[in-house]
């Protein structure tokens, strides 16, 4: 499979935005944001969450756009996504046909933006965008990396049943052996977070799969990791992508991560930045 490239972006970081408490609305901030939010047939939950997303946004006075990428749904996203592009030009719609996995989504939106710092969060309600400016208020205080974080003190599942509790436990426990030392996450999980474009630089993704951040903490050249505790909420419409096959993706990542972590077997770049 051919690698798919991307320039770096500097950031704009001075002696304003390093300090531990920054005012976001300061116009010294004049990094670029970009959220990615991946698709695959949510469109009755896009006008609600991006009311809510832009209402998050907007008093923080800073530039962003919101990346919508699509895997070719047929419930009328496209045209939702375009009328209120209309009306807003940092609602960008992205669409990829014949290509489907929520981290190939992700790193597609990645590519198309020359934001500094680059995020995800997904298209079905369940993570708030009320916490989006406490997630980006702790990457302009310097952090390579903020998660939304379920496991962190103060988060939570919500209303999962005790089965899939009790698996979510065990792919995190999973994870630890992989994970370095110093950057552990709790939810290296969660897909809510954001991470400084520079650490992606010249590394390797697997596009398939759901678990783009295990990735970025394993491989990314990060040196920092903040976790904000969020407590996941319900779907607002629509059903869980989770399945057998994610399942099994989710196993073959995991496989992979721990032969280049243990030194067994050299990755095989299959998406990376440059």
């Amino acid at each position: 499979m051919a690698s798919t490239f991307i320039s770096p972006v500097r950031g704009t970081l001075d002696e304003a935005e390093s300090s531990a408490a920054v005012d976001l609305r300061a116009p010294c901030l004049r990094q670029k944001l970009a959220l990615v939010i991946p698709t695959l047939c949510e469109a009755a939950n896009l006008p609600p969450l991006l009311e809510r997303v832009r209402a998050a946004l907007d008093p923080l006075k800073f530039d962003y756009e919101i990346l919508i990428v699509d895997d070719n749904s047929c419930d009328g996203t496209v045209e939702i996504v375009s009328a209120i592009a209309q009306q807003d030009p940092r609602v960008r719609l992205l669409v990829r046909k014949d290509q489907r996995g929520l981290s190939g989504a992700v790193l597609h939106g990645w590519e198309n933006t020359d934001a500094s710092i680059v995020g995800v969060m997904d298209a079905d309600l369940q993570h708030p965008p009320e916490l989006l400016p406490e997630l980006i208020a702790a990457m302009f205080s310097g952090c390579d990396l903020v998660i939304g974080s379920r496991y962190t003190p103060g988060g939570g599942l919500g209303q999962w049943n005790p089965l899939r509790k009790l698996l979510s436990a065990a792919a995190v426990w999973a994870t630890w052996p992989i994970q370095r030392v110093g950057l552990r996450a709790k939810d290296p999980m969660s897909g809510f977070f954001f991470v400084r474009r520079d650490c992606l630089v010249n590394i390797p993704f697997q596009q398939s799969g759901f678990k783009l951040l295990l990735e970025v903490l394993v491989r990314a050249g990060i040196s920092s990791v903040r976790e904000v505790p969020f407590e996941f909420g319900q779907r607002y419409r629509g059903a869980s992508k989770a399945n057998m096959k994610v399942a099994l993706e989710y196993g073959r990542l995991l496989f992979r991560l721990y032969r280049t972590r243990f030194g067994l077997r050299r990755a095989v770049p299959v998406s990376s930045f440059h």
